[in-house]
């Protein structure tokens, strides 16, 4: 009887270990399972504040084109500024439109010396006629007139060689005179400058009057 009880006795502190072990092992799941769902929540929520206080980048990753850089108003430029005495030209270089003023300028000079020397000429040509003229008017007269002729006819001859001799010089004054037209002309294609050219500055200057 004794080792009766005694089985019964240890059957049920094994079933009793059984069950303590079961509900051990059923209460370690129900943790693990509510730790494992809190520590996904946690998760979950640090992502979304991560995302909610990520900055938005789409807004300053702005991309300028021909299309969006502005017109009217001016351009920083980050750095140090450039140095105008860089932007100047060399000392050897040329200034187109300098180069252009200074060939105006010296084709109306020679516009000026050509118009002064034609002048001139016209002048002297112009004595050179009326001294000619009277020589006819004179010659005419005394070979017209017979009795001039015996009466004058020494003091014409005095008359007559005076006559030649100033129109010799006169005729000579216009010859010179041409010939210095026709040096300026040739010193002035040296300079690469023609009349014509010189006229024409002085066409267009008189236009922009």
């Amino acid at each position: 009887m004794a080792l009766q009880a005694a089985n019964k006795i240890a059957a049920c502190e094994r079933m009793i270990h059984m069950k303590l072990t079961k509900l051990m092992a059923i209460v370690t799941l129900l943790f693990l399972a509510i730790s494992t769902v809190a520590s996904a929540q946690s998760l979950g929520d640090y992502a979304r504040s991560v995302r909610k206080n990520k900055p938005d980048t789409t807004a300053s990753a702005h991309v300028y084109d021909n299309d969006n850089l502005p017109s009217n108003d001016g351009l920083s430029i980050v750095g140090q500024a450039p140095d105008p005495k860089s932007a100047q030209p060399a000392p050897g270089a040329t200034d187109p439109a300098a180069a252009a003023a200074d060939a105006k300028k010296t084709a109306d000079e020679w516009k000026q010396k050509f118009d002064s020397q034609k002048q001139k000429i016209d002048s002297l040509n112009h004595e050179l006629d009326l001294e000619q003229r009277e020589y006819r008017l004179r010659a005419a007269a005394y070979y017209g007139d017979a009795g001039t002729r015996l009466r004058d006819s020494a003091q014409w001859t005095k008359d007559d060689a005076q006559y030649k001799s100033d129109i010799d010089s006169k005729q000579k004054a216009v010859d010179d005179a041409r010939k210095e037209l026709n040096d300026m002309q040739e010193e002035a294609r040296k300079e690469g400058i023609k009349e014509k050219d010189a006229d024409k500055s002085a066409d267009a200057n008189n236009a922009n009057k």
